[in-house]
């Protein structure tokens, strides 16, 4: 097909500037665009392949070549592994995610995104790296005095886990999302005899699974094609704490390897014939009970037997009978200080919103709320409805947790304290105002606020919302902001 084709994807600067190698192909796998991360990867020139089609470059066929598959099927292709080498005899062991391009319903092409396995483990080893500059320097954060806990069943979980700390034994601990399992774990380091070896945090969830034993266990020079000899988090974790966070997210194939290492208390590399003896707290989470995860079949018994002999459950936000103001309280002191705000607490009818609102990202959704909302105040000292988010608002009242207007602020006394917009926050729909309305007027007062904060200065204020110089003064222009009336008139 035509290149022209592709002319109305405006992606292709964005792609240019990713750390994933990219190529683009048309229905013929033509290569129509190539970036520099792919160039690198393979030691080719982006005018060495334009033009030339996939398996010709890559010495490929119809069915080796993951694109030519995609093309041939219209369905991606995910995490699939390619091993090769390059023009100039250097291995290459990508990782390859190949999707469809449609347009009209007609399939046009593949895009085509590779990440290098060592880039991989580079990044891994950088962020390793990052954790050490922690403030307690072994990889954490977090330890009990930071748990904010009245509430019996939190009391008894943190009680449990400092019992268990001095032990060798493993422990799971279950939770929904954004109950504070890693925050548990780290305190578990933290309070043993191990806080000054470090804690190695892994997300089984997102490793591929075909590299996760690698990088668990260590590779061997010569266990597959380019593999070098390598230590796993395992033996980075000896005489520390390693934490497998989504253990049930493991292939079951590797939970079997791993029962093997718990109970023999040595590792064996990728690929080698020599054990390593290991002294490891091993602590893991999940975030269904685990008895309901066996039954589905994603765990097995006989490794919950030995990850479970210490069993933690933190019970959601909303089963939490006390301690929710003492939460509220902590977060409004910590976005005092990051956001030169002087908020003293939440309103009635907030107070109330919170004690009915569902809380399905528990902890986590709180601290991000009450960091949205302060973000809104513009000086004032009570977080009121018309600074929460719109989702709040959304989802308490498909859940049927507010009443009729129970928590609108088009008018009445918190509405006019608040100086708010009619509809603003409301649950009633005002017609005329879309959600995207509501998001661009929240959007629009942040920005404000950061300049307001920042005395006009644009640099400053992007750094305080988390955004790119280039998009913050895009925003200035598409909300006709002009941070000049923020500046500081003595200057």
């Amino acid at each position: 097909m035509d290149i022209d084709k592709f002319d109305d994807i405006d992606i292709y600067r964005v792609l240019d500037f990713l750390h994933e190698g990219v190529v683009i192909s048309d229905i013929t796998g033509k290569i129509v665009f190539f970036n520099e991360a792919q160039g690198k990867i393979d030691d080719f020139t982006r005018e060495e392949t334009i033009g030339r089609k996939i398996i010709d470059v890559y010495k490929l066929d119809e069915k080796t070549s993951p694109t030519m598959r995609c093309l041939n099927t219209g369905e991606p292709i995910i995490n699939e592994t390619l091993v090769y080498r390059t023009r100039f005899g250097r291995v290459s062991n990508i990782i390859s995610n190949v999707y469809p391009l449609y347009k009209g319903g007609t399939l046009i092409g593949a895009i085509n995104f590779s990440k290098d396995y060592q880039i991989l483990e580079k990044i891994m080893e950088s962020d390793a790296k990052e954790e050490k500059k922690s403030r307690t320097g072994n990889g954490t954060r977090f330890s009990f005095k930071d748990i904010i806990a009245s509430d019996p069943d939190m009391l008894n979980a943190i009680h449990i886990a400092k019992m268990a700390s001095g032990s060798p034994s493993p422990i799971m601990i279950s939770g929904e999302t954004g109950t504070g399992k890693e925050l548990f774990a780290q305190s578990v380091h933290n309070h043993s005899h191990r806080k000054k070896k470090p804690f190695i945090p892994v997300n089984c969830a997102a490793i591929p699974e075909h590299l996760l034993e690698g990088i668990l266990f260590g590779t061997s020079k010569g266990s597959f094609t380019g593999a070098i000899d390598k230590r796993g988090l395992f033996e980075q974790a000896d005489g520390g704490t390693i934490f497998l966070d989504e253990l049930d997210s493991m292939p079951l194939t590797l939970q079997a390897k791993l029962l093997r290492v718990i109970q023999e208390k040595k590792v064996r590399k990728l690929g080698s014939l020599v054990e390593k003896a290991l002294d490891v707290k091993i602590i893991s989470s999940v975030s269904k009970p685990p008895l309901d995860i066996i039954q589905t079949g994603a765990l097995r018994m006989d490794l919950f037997y030995r990850m479970g002999v210490v069993s933690i459950l933190l019970p959601p936000l909303r089963e939490r009978k006390g301690g929710f103001n003492a939460l509220v309280t902590a977060f409004i002191k910590k976005f005092n200080t990051a956001l030169d705000e002087t908020v003293s607490g939440v309103s009635d009818r907030v107070s109330r919103l919170f004690a009915q609102y569902h809380w399905p990202g528990n902890v986590r959704e709180l601290e991000h709320i009450i960091e949205a909302a302060m973000n809104m105040v513009g000086g004032e000292k009570v977080i009121r409805l018309t600074h929460l988010p719109p989702h709040i608002f959304a989802f308490a009242g498909n859940r049927g947790e507010t009443g009729q207007g129970s928590y609108g602020t088009g008018g009445g006394e918190e509405g006019r304290q608040s100086g708010s917009r009619p509809g603003r926050g409301s649950v009633d729909h005002v017609p005329g105002t879309t959600l995207a309305d509501t998001q661009a007027l929240n959007e629009k007062q942040m920005i404000c606020n950061a300049l307001k904060r920042s005395k006009g200065n644009a640099a400053k204020a992007a750094r305080q919302l988390g955004v790119s110089p280039q998009s913050f003064h895009y925003k200035l222009k598409k909300y006709k902001v002009d941070r000049k009336a923020y500046a500081d008139p003595s200057k």
